[in-house]
């Protein structure tokens, strides 16, 4: 038998209340569905986002991957086109009466190897051009590279010369063979870390006037030895003092220093011509040899003095 027991008061609830009891739970219902809708469309787009971000970076490697097989190929096919160039003139040499088709196919292959050279040497210039036009080799497993520098003086290969530069983090010069009265620190300081294309400009001017200057008193000594005598020269080979003989009967000794100011040039900044006989550095003639070894090294001006019989 069921109990039934009376309600309280306030436990009454009229038609209207458990109506409006019905509403709000149906809406509370509604807003939770709403809710988790909004919140199923927005994961749904941003796993759409993300997917075509994905998508994007997948076009891109692609686009990559067929510039990096077509570069490849374009290697490859170069050998494998002079192989097949190889092959068809053979086969010419064999069959001298080949037909028309044969002889249009081997032009066709003479064409693409000659394409095929021409792509990769543009590419080669392109790389020459950009690294400023010096020979740059990867060094300390890709956390550097090696510059070298050559030098040349009146179209003469010279010294070569190495720079190791560690570009982990900034750039700076970690070994080298530069030698040391060079100011390479300072042109570091001035350069390295802002432009480097002008740093390595800056040093190889040095490196060569060096190498000039050193080259026309190697020149002197070897060629004109027994008429012009090395007086005095340094390191640096920026101050140099030549001792020649004017012809006569007494024989005049004359000095000839040759001063550098400049250390990117192989020419001088300034010559004293000096001499026993006092007159003699004002003379005309004296005076015309001093423009000459500014104007032209050293070696040149005083081959053509002894060629003219004016000094022994």
């Amino acid at each position: 038998m069921v109990d039934l027991k009376p309600l309280k008061r306030e436990e009454w609830r009229t038609p209207v209340e458990c109506l409006k009891e019905g509403v709000l739970s149906h809406l509370n219902v509604l807003e939770m569905e709403a809710l988790r809708l909004s919140r199923k469309q927005q994961l749904s787009l941003q796993q759409q986002s993300r997917v075509d971000d994905l998508r994007i970076m997948v076009e891109k490697l692609r686009a990559q991957r067929d510039h990096l097989k077509a570069r490849a190929q374009s290697t490859l096919s170069l050998q494998q086109l002079k192989a097949m160039v190889g092959q068809r003139k053979e086969v010419c040499d064999d069959d001298a009466d080949g037909d028309e088709e044969g002889h249009s196919e081997s032009l066709q292959l003479h064409l693409s190897l000659l394409m095929a050279k021409r792509a990769q040497v543009k590419d080669l210039l392109q790389g020459h051009h950009l690294i400023g036009g010096y020979d740059v080799t990867e060094a300390s497993r890709g956390k550097g590279v090696c510059v070298s520098i050559a030098t040349a003086f009146q179209g003469h290969y010279l010294e070569t010369y190495n720079l190791e530069l560690d570009v982990a983090r900034t750039v700076r010069i970690s070994r080298h063979n530069i030698p040391p009265f060079i100011p390479l620190e300072k042109l570091a300081q001035d350069n390295l870390q802002t432009d480097l294309r002008e740093f390595l400009g800056t040093l190889s001017k040095h490196l060569n006037a060096f190498a000039g200057r050193r080259q026309q008193v190697c020149l002197i000594q070897e060629v004109l030895k027994g008429s012009v005598e090395v007086m005095e020269s340094n390191a640096l080979f920026n101050m140099v003092v030549l001792m020649c003989t004017e012809p006569g009967q007494k024989g005049t000794a004359v000095l000839c220093t040759l001063e550098y100011s400049d250390l990117t040039r192989f020419l001088p900044t300034k010559v004293v011509i000096e001499s026993e006989d006092k007159t003699l550095p004002t003379t005309p003639k004296w005076k015309e040899h001093q423009s000459l070894l500014l104007e032209t090294p050293a070696h040149t001006v005083l081959q053509a003095l002894k060629r003219k019989g004016q000094i022994v």
